[in-house]
Formats: C-alpha cells, structure tokens, sequence
C-alpha cells in the first residue's frame, strides 16, 4: 500500500488557502496525504492561517527554502504568476512533484520554453491546475456527449463572469490569457481536439476603472474554429456585478447539453439535456450539489469547490502511485497557443466599422 505523502503548499494567498485546507481536510479524510510546511514570506499571515485549522508545521518564508529542506516530495505552488516559473523549476529539480496553478507562466514564449525544458529533463512532474476537468457536473455532461445523447456536436458556448474587477494589485496578462484559459482548455478537453483558426473581440466597458490591476480589457469574446464544422465560443468578463456566472452549453444536431444557470447563491448545478423541439422529457437532468464551506472564500470557490479538491486527490493519488499526471504543461500550452492565436487578431470597439 502507498505511503502517506506529505504536502507542502507555498503560496496563502486566496488560492493557496483554498489548496492547503482540501490538503488539511484529505489527511483527516483518507490518511493519503499530510499537510507538512508552508511556505509564504508572510509569516503573520501563515500563522495564522494554520492556527484557524488547528495544526502546527514548519513555515518557510521562501520557496527556495522550502526546496532545500526536502521535508516531503509533493508540492502546490500558488505563488503570483510572474513566480511560477521560478518556483516550479526550483522544485522540480530539487526532486519534488508539482501541482501548479494556472497559467504555466503568463506569456505564451514563456510557456513554450519552460515546457521545453520540462519535456527534456522533467517530463512527469508537473500538473497544471485545470480543475475543471475535475467538476463532476461538466465531467456528467462530457459522459452525455461522448455517448452520443445529443448527435454531432457542432458548437459548445462557454461563459466565465466574475462578479469584480480583478483585485487592486493583482498582475494580469490580459482577460483573455488569464481568464479564459479555463473556458479554452475545457473545451479542448471536451472535444479532444486542437483548433485551426481563433479570433477576440475585447472591450473595455465598466470595472476596469474600480482597480489598480492594469488589464487589457474587463469583457472579451473568443471564437475558435475546429475542422469538421465545430466552433468554440468563449465569453469572460469582470463586468457581471449580480455575481458569480459560469455556464456551458453543447449544441449537437440531436439536441443540447446545458451546465449550470446564474444564481446568486450557487448551492447546486444542474445538468439539462434535451433532445429536438416536440420531445416532451428531457434526455438527462441531474443536480450536483456544491458545499458550504462557512468560511470567507472568494466567490469561484462557491462553484468549483468540490472540483480543486477533487483536482487535488488525484495529484495526491498520481504522486503516491507514480503515475503521469492527467493534465500537465503540454495541456496549458495548447491552451495558451490558441489565446495567443486569437489576441493576433483582436478586435476593439476603435477597430469597427462605422455605422451610417
């Protein structure tokens, strides 16, 4: 039987605490894995954290350090984008395996380069944070599609709209880069296959005036073609002030698949399948429910809870059993390359055509 893995989680910041307390809770739950170091240059704000869960471990005020203690062989970095790199590489080499959150590094050049070198020396120890493909209501209606239940799929609309700007402070590639790589890659997970053509159109409308954070625009579409008629469509925005939405729908010549609706208060997601018009039940219809965790948490935690924990114990299990990881760098550049593809060929209001 596999050992206990330790876990070290560096980086407390909103994601960080979110990681490290699915680690807290899979110790107590499973025995598979331990919380044993964090590491965060604020070592106020570490302690603190690790008293509200009521555990004492070592706190390291650098990712380095962490490195050089070899305390466990497991680690999530949740550190800022413009780190990633540089603490995912730090690690690796020092012979620990990786959960890293979203992006790879934050530009596309940089992803392509660091996943080179990945390939070449280190080609199993990094996974790239897409929990999405861990959410039980889009892995449902993924189950649908495959199965046919909706004939041809010919196009899958993808929505991501927070209720606030990005956070004062907060470094940004642009919406786009930062944002819809999880609307990008979801759909590329879906389908299993790689775009031919993509195109944005960006604006810049209300919440990007309520922030430090200097972003390219608060609002964005997204078009991507596949070969064999199929189109992507990805709209994100900062602008969506009721609260969190995030929604998919999968449109195929039989029917459509539709995952999740806009509620101010996400305690459960619904999955509707239904076939042509005249067809009185509904294909499929099923209701996940999400968890409470009475705790302040930002408001994607509401939604996609369940799924970074479920993300989380597959790293726990794919570590403990030495397997290759389920999304990695590779999945995170061909996300990237299609983002990157379309921002070529953005668009802005001062780009369109007048009307007379």
């Amino acid at each position: 039987m596999a050992e206990t893995l330790g876990v070290a989680v560096a980086g407390l910041g909103r994601m960080g605490t979110i990681h490290a307390l699915h680690v807290h809770e899979l110790a107590r739950e499973t025995n598979a894995c331990e919380l044993v170091a964090v590491a965060e240059p604020d070592t106020n704000r570490a302690q603190r954290f690790l008293a509200d869960i009521g555990i004492d471990v070592p706190v390291f005020r650098s990712v380095d350090e962490l490195a050089r203690s070899r305390i466990c062989s497991a680690a999530v970095v949740v550190t800022p984008t413009e780190n990633h790199r540089e603490h995912a590489a730090a690690l690796v080499a020092a012979g620990f395996r990786v959960l890293l959150e979203k992006p790879l590094t934050g530009t596309i050049e940089a992803d392509r380069a660091f996943a080179g070198e990945l390939d070449r020396h280190h080609p199993h120890s990094l996974m790239l944070a897409f929990q999405r493909r861990f959410d039980e209501p889009l892995k449902f209606a993924k189950e649908l599609l495959e199965s046919g239940a909706i004939g041809k799929v010919f196009k899958i609309y993808s929505a991501l709209e927070d209720s606030n700007p990005a956070p004062d402070g907060y470094k940004s590639g642009g919406i786009l880069p930062d944002m819809s790589v999880h609307n990008v890659d979801e759909i590329l997970w879906l389908t299993g296959r790689t775009p031919v053509k993509a195109l944005a159109i960006g604006s810049r409308l209300y919440s990007h005036a309520l922030t430090t954070c200097a972003e390219d625009f608060d609002d964005a579409l997204l078009n991507l073609w596949f070969d064999n008629g199929l189109l992507g469509q990805v709209q994100v925005s900062r602008n969506h002030v009721s609260g969190y939405r995030v929604e998919t729908i999968i449109f195929g010549e039989e029917g459509q698949i539709h995952v999740g609706h806009f509620d101010q208060r996400l305690t459960n997601i619904t999955v509707e399948a239904y076939g042509r018009r005249g067809r009185m039940q509904p294909i499929a219809l099923k209701t996940f429910p999400m968890r409470e965790y009475n705790r302040p948490l930002p408001e994607f935690v509401d939604r996609f809870g369940p799924a970074y924990k479920a993300e989380l114990a597959a790293f726990i299990d794919c570590c403990r059993n030495d397997l290759p990881f389920p999304a990695t760098h590779r999945d995170g550049v061909r996300a990237q390359e299609a983002i990157s593809a379309a921002m070529q060929n953005v668009f802005s209001p001062a780009q369109a055509a007048e009307i007379r």
